[in-house]
């Protein structure tokens, strides 16, 4: 039986480079086609050595294939995936093009004008864990954010069953490839080693993307969400920390609390392949590398506040990892196909 072929439009970007990496090692598809303007003509293990083991010639154009990854920055990315969509080619969208359903919200976030807001209906928000049966059965995913993805999981089981209070905390740290390859002095090795800082405190680009999904979990409360990103001196990795005031009479704040919301936390998570719920606050060197997302949930039983802390890899299940995960679910593949590589130690 011949394998799927696949593509990937803008491998040179972090997210590009990291879909190369895995899907070399996938069973069910291929990979035959990949773009990158900047380096067009070069052979892939040229541009990239650690991926000469792939024999592509990165291309200005994608050539013939049955799905595709776009990796391409916010609003370039529309440009291209709506002719492969005409074409009627599968597309998960690494961008933030198609994520928010509301296509005034790109003008406000990303300061452009949506070019087909009709497809944003279509579109299937790709967190697999919310969305499995409709990712199965979508043309167009789009692949979360790398913060939103950390945050919505963590905070996901209390939203939904209501058993917070509408004011939510979300403090989130990233390693700086989550900036993307592009020179910027915040990313400049002498800026951002040896230091950590807070950014985007007017709002950053993925809040709208964590209250819509948050929202739609319990769409009768009102959420308000504060979210601060913050920059520290790692490769990859994301820890993000959720706080919030727990609703009065719901779950009591003492050990049985505790208790309670953590076997709510496993029932919620029971069957997914890549959520782990765990009884320590996870380390993002727990998730280097791999396609998990670990969760500790707990009670800070001075305050009657939840505590909830999750893990995961930037690259890989807050970009290139899920969105194989979302691919496999679109071509009937098991969705851990190719994604079962453990995290890197030390």
């Amino acid at each position: 039986m011949s394998k799927t072929k696949v593509g990937i439009i803008n491998v040179t970007g972090y997210a590009g480079v990291e879909l190369a990496r895995l899907l070399y090692q996938h069973p069910e598809v291929e990979l035959t086609s990949v773009t990158g303007r900047s380096a067009a003509g070069q052979g892939l293990g040229e541009a990239f050595p650690h991926l000469a083991s792939i024999d592509l010639i990165i291309e200005a154009e994608l050539g013939e294939v049955d799905l595709a990854f776009s990796a391409m920055p916010h609003q370039a990315s529309a440009k291209e995936v709506i002719p492969l969509l005409n074409h009627g080619i599968k597309v998960v969208d690494i961008s933030a093009d198609f994520r928010l359903k509301d296509a005034t919200e790109y003008l406000h976030w990303y300061g452009f004008t949506h070019p087909a807001p009709q497809l944003l209906k279509q579109a299937v928000y790709g967190l697999t864990e919310l969305y499995r049966s409709q990712v199965a059965s979508a043309q167009l995913v789009a692949n979360p954010g790398c913060y939103p993805t950390g945050a919505i999981l963590a905070l996901a089981p209390v939203v939904k069953a209501g058993l917070i209070e509408p004011d939510i905390i979300i403090d989130s740290k990233s390693g700086v490839s989550g900036a993307g390859r592009s020179l910027s002095q915040q990313t400049h090795f002498s800026e951002a080693n040896e230091d950590a800082t807070a950014y985007a405190l007017d709002g950053h680009r993925h809040l709208p993307e964590i209250i819509q999904e948050l929202k739609l979990l319990r769409p009768q409360q009102p959420l308000s969400i504060t979210f601060v990103p913050h920059l520290i001196p790692m490769t990859r990795g994301i820890l993000t920390t959720g706080y919030a005031p727990l609703a009065s009479g719901k779950v009591s704040v003492d050990k049985k609390g505790r208790e309670e919301l953590f076997q709510l936390y496993l029932d919620f998570y029971k069957d997914e392949p890549f959520v782990r719920v765990v009884e320590f606050p996870p380390h993002t060197k727990h998730t280097w590398g791999n396609n998990l997302c670990l969760i500790h949930p707990t009670i800070d039983t001075r305050t009657g506040r939840l505590i909830v802390i999750s893990s995961i890899d930037n690259l890989v299940k807050g970009a290139a990892g899920q969105a194989i995960q979302n691919m496999n679910l679109m071509l009937g593949i098991p969705e851990v196909t190719g994604l079962q590589a453990l995290a890197i130690y030390p």
